[in-house]
């Protein structure tokens, strides 16, 4: 070997080449076809940037620097060992920009290779340009090959597998650059086996695909913003003045009195635009989009058929694919930047009184992120009146419950009344006073206020639907969405695999193949699995709260056989209690099953696009969770106690078991309790609890995993991560489903059965408010910066939600008319009051029974324990007394409630119905300023347009004008000279004009 020459160990086989352009391995550049055959072209080449090259680098052996000299890349000693000691982290921002510090990074690809049994991989940081790729990709061999072996060393074994990953990458990313985009390598990384491919959009690229997307830019037109004038300016100022405490100290929340106008964004237009700072022009979330969308529409054909970014990822080709976040968020030399800026202004408890900065959080997540904030956000300022009404519902329980004549009456142990036996041999007679304070509880929720609070709350569902409404119109105004329709999206990896499947077997059979689709034939199969498994998983839960009530009426049979009296006199309570948990934490388990469940059932039906996939996903995931949490509730409020029978002829379970009954004051205390531990429960645990406790816990099983694969080098322990290594770590962005779940259920408990549960909105909101700074810390901090994606409504969510007002109007109506008493005391004081008073109510309401008639087997084994032989006993029924001819039967008492609880139903619902529906036809969708400003733009937008077309025609006729000067000063002319004015003509034609 000369001594002018470089040798080089083999390069191992787990760096690929690569087919994109020459490998720079740190600024040392090989082509691995055989050097002689190509001499012209062929060698190595030192990249200008060689003095970054870390000294003694892993697989390379630099033997001579003179050779480096000798090929023209002449530079003193000196300056490589001092260009050594800088930090080239430093320059890239960690990780923010590429190695040059000039290009920023906008998007993320991860992969995982192999390294070989010697040691590590050599590190490979490449940026590949679109010339030598697209060379590369004609002249040079797959990688691996061309690469001669150095004496003594054997070819590690191939797998087969990672190899056809690698050729998809390389071929993908070969693409991608053919696109336009701009890559980077990196896996000298502190994390084991994992490789980064780092992707920046030029600008021309960016031009090109905001065009395509119809991405509306501002323009360098800008117009006043329509101000109010008189009183209500005066109102609106004062109330800034009052808000400002509460308003975040960001930029982008100030009100603002001028806007510019936007427009499409056009290359043919781009003098309309302010591009006079191109950096900033394209904000991160519009790049990252902007790349999302070509890395969908970019596919790689190997294995016969094409293969997008979501193939790539299914298949395991890439690992991850994520925008990086703008820095960190937290540390005392950190730049600022708008992640410090929502951790301090928005992820943070420390504000939870203060507004939030949507538009800021539209800026870094993207529209659908933050209309999902912006409706939260709405949702909780609109329960804080709900909030109000409810305590006020409330305290007028509590002041007016001494002065409740039937509670009064229940708890007068002078009355004496016996009631019946509650379950049968085992229970004895008791008296109705020893449910006093069941009664006066009953009370505090059952009075005539909570019917005006359920009229309240309808009305105010159809209120925060409007407000929301028109709320989302004032969005889409100030984030230039309107106009916008969504496009269809591109076919989800497992639509197009299936797609694959049936053309190949087609073409097995020799059938034609062209534009295959899944039809419903295809799709049978797994309708019918759904229809099935959902039949399936709703009947389950229905056998789950049919076992809490065989477990209700064994457990109130065993307590009651308690020797002591405290034990006896508390069996309702422990009962209802005990059972209610049992059901919190089935609900808790269940939801998470019916969540995998649902996302099984929706991904074997195959839909086409993600928001196909999302909207039945949704559906199916809403339908068994509404099921799973609202069977026990509807149980309790509308089929507890209504199928008992009567003493002597009860309804038996298997035989053996009584229906249970409710108390002498109704169900709807049972209700609220039930109500109220489900809800709270929910809340603590499910909601804030697993959304803290869980993800903590992943980030720590994913760091543990990451340090025991983390080599023990030196190096690597002191070098400071990279922005895209830090990101990787984090949690990947699931959707905004399960955010939205948890709050419509939340929505479901406050307006569903709020006639049971006054304080419902109050806990709402007191969940409402943490809930919000919960999720924002979760996005800013634990999870990685999700694809921004564009959205001018909530979709199918709103239809749920307004599907849910409607149906709390008629449970709210069947709740006060059948659950609760207020029916039965309308019709006792205008129908059977001697006073026009409620005195005798609850006698009017109890049946008498005598002992005598009790079924063989069925009367108390002690009938003695009161200390009196007992005749008569009471319980809760309007049926004839034992001396009447047609004993036990039902009342015409009982006819006459009836009628008047239908009755009210009917009248309730029509009146609350008529009333949402008048105030969402009086406030109208779209507010008025608005729609002028609206209106506004698309005049001034016209405008524009119309001066420039004057402009172009002015100028035509000035070179017209010109054009006829010229000809009369050309005829004194030689022909010669003629043609030379005719081409200076032409050439001031050529000139650019700026309108």
């Amino acid at each position: 070997m000369d001594k002018d020459e470089i040798h080089l160990r083999r390069l191992p086989a787990a760096a690929p080449w690569g087919p994109h352009g020459d490998s720079e391995f740190h600024g040392v550049d090989f082509l691995p076809d055989d050097l002689s055959e190509a001499p012209d072209e062929t060698g190595m080449r030192v990249n200008k940037k060689y003095s970054c090259l870390p000294a003694e680098e892993k697989g390379i052996h630099i033997i001579n620097i003179r050779a480096i000299e000798d090929i023209g890349y002449d530079q003193h000693e000196s300056t490589l060992l001092n260009s050594l000691s800088k930090n080239p982290d430093a320059d890239c921002k960690y990780g923010l920009y590429f190695r040059d510090g000039k290009r920023k990074v906008d998007y993320i690809l991860v992969y995982h290779y192999k390294k070989s049994s010697s040691g590590r991989a050599l590190a490979r940081r490449t940026h590949h340009n679109d010339m030598s790729v697209r060379s590369t990709k004609q002249d040079h061999p797959l990688p691996g090959k061309g690469v001669q072996l150095e004496m003594g060393e054997s070819e590690p074994p191939a797998d087969s597998h990672e190899d056809d990953k690698r050729f998809r990458r390389e071929e993908y990313e070969g693409n991608l650059v053919e696109a336009g985009l701009e890559l980077e390598h990196d896996e000298d990384t502190k994390i084991h086996g994992v490789g980064f491919v780092k992707i920046h959009a030029p600008w021309n690229v960016l031009c090109r695909e905001a065009e395509f997307l119809k991405l509306k830019m501002p323009t360098k037109k800008m117009y006043q913003i329509n101000q109010t004038h008189g009183l209500l300016k005066k109102i609106n100022s004062v109330i800034q003045k009052i808000t400002e405490p509460i308003q975040p100290k960001v930029a982008e929340h100030k009100p603002q009195t001028v806007k510019r106008l936007s427009y499409p964004f056009s290359r043919e237009k781009q003098h309309l635009f302010d591009l006079s700072d191109r950096d900033s022009f394209f904000d991160s979330k519009t790049r990252s989009t902007i790349v999302y969308e070509i890395l969908k529409r970019t596919t790689c054909t190997k294995a016969k058929y094409s293969m997008g970014i979501t193939s790539l990822l299914a298949n395991g080709v890439y690992s991850a694919a994520y925008p990086l976040h703008d820095g960190d968020y937290e540390g005392e030399n950190v730049e600022p930047n708008d992640r410090k800026l929502l951790c301090e202004e928005w992820a943070s408890y420390g504000v939870f009184y203060k507004y939030q900065p949507i538009d800021l959080v539209r800026k870094y997540f993207g529209e659908k992120i933050g209309l999902y904030f912006a409706w939260l956000g709405v949702y909780t300022q609109m329960l804080i009146p709900a909030s109000i009404v409810g305590i006020i519902v409330f305290l007028y329980g509590c002041a007016t419950v001494d002065e409740n004549i039937p509670s009064m009456e229940m708890c007068d142990q002078r009355n004496n009344i016996t009631m019946c036996p509650l379950c049968d041999r085992t229970c004895s007679y008791w008296k109705m006073s020893s449910a006093c304070a069941t009664a006066r509880a009953s009370h505090l929720f059952d009075n005539p206020a909570t019917v005006f609070f359920s009229v309240f709350m309808a009305l105010w569902a159809a209120t925060f639907m409007e407000h929301w409404k028109r709320k989302q119109m004032r969005l889409n105004y100030r984030w230039d969405l309107t106009g916008f329709e969504e496009e269809e999206d591109h076919p989800r990896a497992e639509y197009e695999a299936k797609v694959l499947e049936k053309s190949l077997r087609k073409e097995h059979k020799h059938k034609e193949t062209d534009k295959e689709k899944l039809t419903w034939k295809d799709r049978f199969p797994a309708y019918l699995t759904n229809f099935v498994g959902i039949i399936f998983m709703v009947g389950l839960t229905f056998a789950i709260v049919f076992g809490v009530i065989i477990y209700r009426i064994s457990t109130a049979a065993a307590l009651a056989i308690s020797s002591t009296p405290s034990g006896r006199s508390s069996v309702r309570v422990t009962v209802t209690a005990t059972a209610v948990i049992i059901n919190l934490v089935v609900i808790i388990i269940l939801d998470e099953v019916y969540g995998c469940i649902a996302r099984w059932l929706t991904q074997i039906e195959v839909p086409k696009t993600d928001k196909n996939f999302e909207e039945r996903l949704i559906f199916k995931a809403f339908l068994l969770k509404f099921v799973n949490a609202y069977t026990p509730i509807f149980y309790v409020a509308f089929f507890k106690g209504r199928f008992v029978g009567r003493p002597g002829d009860y309804v038996y379970i298997f035989h053996s078991f009584r229906m249970e009954e409710c108390a002498p004051g109704g169900c709807l205390m049972e209700l609220c309790i039930q109500l109220s531990i489900i809800m709270l429960g929910k809340q603590l645990i499910q909601n804030n609890l697993f959304e803290i406790g869980i993800p903590k816990m992943k980030k720590f099983i994913r760091y543990m995993k990451l340090k025991r694969r983390r080599s023990l080098d030196h190096e690597e322990h002191i070098k400071k991560k990279q922005r895209y290594e830090v990101d990787y770590n984090l949690e990947p962005f699931a959707g905004l489903t399960p955010e939205y779940m948890e709050m419509i259920i939340q929505f479901g408990f406050v307006t569903l059965f709020v006639a049971s549960f006054p304080l419902a909105p109050l806990f709402a909101l007191l969940n409402n408010i943490i809930e919000i700074r919960l999720d924002a810390k979760k996005f800013v901090t634990e999870l990685r910066r999700p694809v921004a994606v564009r959205a001018k409504d909530i979709g199918i969510w709103y239809n749920i939600l307004r599907g849910i007002g409607k149906l709390a109007v008629i449970i709210n109506a069947f709740v006060i008319s059948f659950t609760s008493d207020f029916i039965p005391r309308l019709v006792y004081l205008y129908m059977y009051s001697e006073n026009g008073t409620m005195h005798g109510f609850v006698n009017h309401t109890l049946s008498s029974f005598n002992v005598s008639d009790f079924q063989a087997g069925t009367a108390p084994n002690d009938p003695m324990d009161l200390g009196y032989e007992v005749q008569i006993c009471r319980y809760k029924d309007y049926r004839e007394p034992p001396w009447s001819e047609n004993k036990y039967d039902i009342s015409k008492d009982f006819w006459a409630v009836l009628a008047a609880r239908l009755a009210f139903v009917i009248v309730f619902q029509n009146l609350v119905m008529f009333m949402s529906d008048f105030v969402d036809w009086i406030i109208p969708d779209i507010p008025k300023d608005i729609s002028q400003q609206i209106h506004k733009e698309k005049v001034l937008m016209v405008e524009v347009f119309m001066r420039e077309e004057q402009g172009k025609l002015q100028m035509l006729e000035t070179w017209k004008d010109k054009d006829k000067k010229k000809g009369e000063n050309c005829n004194n002319h030689s022909p010669r000279l003629s043609r030379s004015h005719s081409g200076s003509l032409s050439s001031c034609h050529s000139y650019p004009v700026d309108i």
